[in-house]
């Protein structure tokens, strides 16, 4: 005797060796014997062998109509012997039995299963409605495969372009455009990326970078939605200075402005002027808001993307020609000594004469210059003549401040490479396209002007620091227990020593225009000014202030991000650069792991035949085609060009190991931060201050 069964929705026969009350020992065609319940034994037979009787079941069961046997099904439940009687005739076989349960197990559209061999018909409407379904799914199945080839092919179907980022970056594995691109990948056998790019669907690889990340922090876009600017309704008295700034010129949000005042007088007040956009607004306000949900302006050659919208910008950037609302720090020196007497902080209007633009002026403003009151220029502006000697002091103390850092790091800060700065001839802060002629020009750090701005900010951020701890009052914090290799940068909320920079705590606050950790640090800065010793109990956000401990970590995640595109992005215009140069070779010096850094261009570089030469020798590199997408790049080792004789400094060893965490770059762009706390500045001429 044979037996059909159920097996967990598989249905099989075999042999019946025994029974037992609640079961039967059953042998398959296999030799395999296996434990049947009595309740899933749905059908007895004596002929044919089993592997007969499920094939010729099969065939029946392709037999049957679903439409008729829907028809002739009873309304009430019932059981897959009760269909064959009604379909084929009162005397149906076994094997029309067998067939009829076979062929209403695979149409659950049509019957529904109420039991081991009992079933119940779907309602009419529920048996269209998964006819469309299926229809669809089909017709959906024949799309694929079609899109499919034709990738495999080297074309892209138009509605894969449109799903391009969303099926690369974020896909749904259940979107037909998905499958498909799955589906060309594995029968073509090539990575989903290569495979789209043969297929054409990359247009530009300057959209596909910026697809990528607006889509990974911008999924929203990156307008902003309608907001006013809150208006500062503080009766802020004007200070009796005249300011002045230091920026690029296409710098829009002008955060910071210096002033001097008693200059030949043996005590100097120098005044650091910072936008006060934390005056007017709050904490949880619609400005606020939009600035925490991006945390950071976001640079790249030849365009940004603001925290804030710009209209809230201007009303607080330190524009020259107005009297600007500002949270200013007064640091008293000795003129002679430079000898820091006293500082103090005031919330006030600080008149701004005068925005300088760094790129316009540094040629002027050169160390010669500054020391030497013969060196002259041919057009030097009237408002610098004005000022050379506010800058020749500021230059002088600027150099006293970072000796006096020197000492307290143990070591001198060493700058051997330029900074690079980016430009997209007739760009104009539009979003560019991709294919804009670029130049790119050296910054050298350090320059008289650089230094000026940069020892002002690290003074400011570590003054203000000091003085909210001693207040008792958190802060976002910056701290560094000590330069040995490995120890990053971390943030928190107290006031630590920062070995890279040499302070014994660093708050950046100088930045509330770009940054939010500036402007929740203002915001306690502001409480500060205005309550001295009980501020702690003013403050928006205390002590433990779990808030505050979120927005370290949210900031942190973007501003590395941020950072990563940046570093990506002036890559790519690196290599755009090589492309419109027709450059074919290059001077660079050896890193390590085969990597150079070019001599002239910010790109480093793996170099094949660089195996074993000294790091800082120098080389001539045959460059290889460019991949803007994988932002990737090889060199080919031509010569030695130094003597083999003197290597790298241990200086010049120091900056390579974070450079070469750069470079080469592929999709993914890691950016570590250096030892002296400062980021590379933004492309297109936008330099937060440190």
């Amino acid at each position: 005797m044979f037996v059909l069964f159920d097996d967990a929705g598989k249905f099989l026969a075999g042999r019946i060796l025994s029974e037992a009350d609640a079961s039967a020992q059953v042998e398959l065609d296999s030799g395999k014997r296996v434990k049947v319940k009595a309740a899933n034994q749905l059908l007895r037979f004596e002929k044919p062998e089993p592997a007969a009787f499920l094939a010729a079941a099969h065939t029946v069961a392709a037999s049957i109509e679903l439409d008729l046997a829907w028809e002739f099904a009873p309304e009430d439940e019932f059981g897959f012997a009760d269909l064959a009687r009604e379909y084929f005739s009162a005397n149906a076989t076994l094997t029309e039995q067998a067939g009829a349960l076979l062929r209403l197990y695979e149409a659950p559209h049509y019957f529904r299963r109420a039991g081991k061999g009992r079933f119940r018909k779907a309602p009419a409407e529920i048996i269209q409605q998964a006819l469309a379904a299926i229809e669809k799914k089909r017709l959906q199945a024949e799309q694929i495969a079609q899109w499919a080839a034709d990738l495999a092919q080297g074309q892209c179907p138009p509605s894969v372009r449109e799903q391009l980022y969303k099926i690369l970056f974020k896909p749904d594995k259940n979107a037909p455009e998905y499958k498909a691109v799955v589906e060309a990948s594995r029968s073509s056998q090539q990575a989903p990326l290569a495979l789209l790019q043969k297929a054409g669907a990359i247009a530009s690889p300057y959209e596909f970078h910026w697809k990528r990340f607006v889509l990974e922090y911008f999924p929203k876009g990156t307008g902003f939605p309608a907001v006013q600017a809150p208006d500062i309704t503080d009766a802020l008295p004007v200070a009796p200075v005249q300011a002045f700034s230091i920026d690029d010129s296409q710098t829009t949000e002008i955060d910071d402005a210096l002033s001097l005042q008693g200059l030949g007088t043996g005590t100097v007040t120098l005044g650091i002027h910072i936008a006060a956009p934390g005056l007017a607004v709050q904490p949880g306000s619609a400005v606020d808001v939009l600035g925490r949900a991006r945390l950071s302006t976001v640079y790249m050659p030849g365009y940004k993307v603001t925290m804030l919208p710009d209209d809230v910008v201007q009303r607080y950037t330190l524009l020259e020609g107005r009297d600007c609302p500002a949270v200013s720090l007064y640091v008293t020196l000795d003129e002679a000594t430079l000898t820091i007497q006293g500082h103090e902080t005031k919330l006030e209007r600080v008149p701004i004469a005068h925005n300088l633009r760094h790129d316009q002026i540094d040629h002027i403003v050169t160390g010669d210059w500054l020391q030497d009151a013969s060196v002259q220029h041919d057009n030097t502006p009237t408002e610098l003549q004005t000022l050379r000697p506010a800058l020749t002091f500021l230059h002088r103390l600027a150099q006293d401040l970072k000796a006096k850092r020197e000492v307290v790091r143990g070591k001198p800060e060493t700058f051997n490479r330029p900074d690079y700065n980016f430009r997209l001839v007739g760009n104009d802060g539009a979003e560019p396209v991709g294919d804009e002629t670029v130049h790119i020009s050296v910054r050298q750090r350090g320059a008289p002007l650089d230094l000026i701005v940069a020892e002002a900010m690290i003074l400011a951020n570590s003054t203000w620091g000091s003085w909210m701890a001693e207040l008792g009052v958190p802060a976002i914090y910056r701290s560094q227990a000590s330069m040995t290799p490995g120890v990053k940068v971390r943030m928190g909320t107290k006031a630590l020593p920062h070995a890279g920079i040499g302070v014994k705590s660093y708050a950046w606050s100088t930045s509330p225009l770009r940054r939010y950790t500036d402007l929740v640090n203002q915001w306690q800065i502001i409480a500060c000014a205005r309550h001295g010793k009980t501020a702690a109990l003013a403050v928006p956000f205390k002590p433990k202030d779990a808030e505050l401990f979120g927005i370290i970590s949210a900031f942190d995640t973007a501003y590395s991000a941020y950072n990563g595109y940046q570093a990506g992005m002036e890559r790519f215009w690196t290599l755009r650069y090589v492309q419109q140069h027709g450059l074919t070779e290059l001077v660079a010096a050896v890193m390590k792991d085969n990597l150079a850094r070019a001599q002239d261009i910010p790109l480093v570089l793996p170099v094949l035949g660089a195996q074993g030469l000294p790091r800082g020798a120098l080389i001539r590199v045959k460059l290889g085609e460019p991949d803007l997408i994988a932002l990737d790049i090889h060199g080919t080792l031509l010569e030695r060009l130094d003597s083999p004789v003197g290597n790298a400094s241990p200086a010049d060893e120091e900056n390579d190991e974070d450079e070469a965490a750069a470079g080469p770059l592929t999709i993914a762009v890691d950016v570590t931060e250096n030892n002296t706390d400062t980021e590379p500045p933004p492309s297109g001429g936008d330099n937060p201050p440190l």
